[in-house]
Parts: structure tokens; C-alpha cells; sequence
């Protein structure tokens, strides 16, 4: 596996995936994680998280449906988490082989390109 970078990535889609897929080895994961810095590897190893603010709720459940209509073109799912009415965080893995593949970060590398309204960091 080498790792891409974002740009590569957001060219590409996202394959199905009903197992039969090797995960990335925690070498792998952390070789591609370096071209996502705002994500994290979380659950050991297994999948990647990334943690927004939004400017109040209706902007975060604006950012929600804007990743939901993403990951559904991709047919790549993710879990989308709001806490505290504007915090949200999105958690990404490959569900079928239970830890990262290229998916992820294509997914990743995708969401990063939305246009959301947030409170400056």
C-alpha cells in the first residue's frame, strides 16, 4: 500500500466492500493518517475520528446532511455524532472487515471539502 495524498484520494470513489479485504496494518494506517492532520486514529487502530464545532445546531445539522448525501454517493457509511447541540464528530472504518482501508480515507479526504459554517479555531 502506498500512501496517497488527499487530492489523489478525493479523485477516486469509493469501492464496495463486503469483506475479503485485508484492513490496513497499524504501519499503513499511520503511513496515511500524516496526509489527514486533522483526523485521528482511534479504537486502536481500527478507526479514524475528527472533531468539529459548528457555529450553532442548525449549521451542524446542515453539516450532518451535507456528509450523509456524501457517504451515501459513496455508498461508504460513517458515524456521525452530535454532543453539546454544535460539537460534532465523525467516526470512519470499513464496517465489513472491521478496521481501515482505502475507503476511509477516501471518504476522509471527501468530507474535508464540504463547505460547513463553524466558530474560527
Amino acid at each position: 500500500m502506498n500512501s496517497q495524498e488527499a487530492t489523489e484520494l478525493r479523485a477516486k470513489r469509493c469501492v464496495p466492500c463486503e469483506g475479503g479485504v485485508p484492513k490496513y496494518s497499524p504501519e499503513e494506517a499511520q503511513a496515511q493518517i500524516i496526509h489527514h492532520p486533522q483526523w485521528e486514529i482511534v479504537k486502536d487502530g481500527q478507526r479514524i475520528r475528527r472533531n468539529w464545532t459548528a457555529a450553532n445546531f442548525m449549521a451542524a445539522m446542515q453539516f450532518f446532511n451535507r456528509v450523509a448525501e456524501l457517504a451515501e454517493d459513496e455508498n461508504h457509511h460513517p458515524d456521525i455524532h452530535l454532543e453539546g447541540y454544535r460539537n460534532v464528530s465523525i467516526e470512519i472504518w470499513t464496517h465489513a472487515i472491521g478496521g481501515l482501508s482505502e475507503n476511509d480515507f477516501i471518504l476522509a479526504a471527501k468530507i474535508d471539502e464540504l463547505d460547513w459554517d463553524h466558530d474560527a479555531q
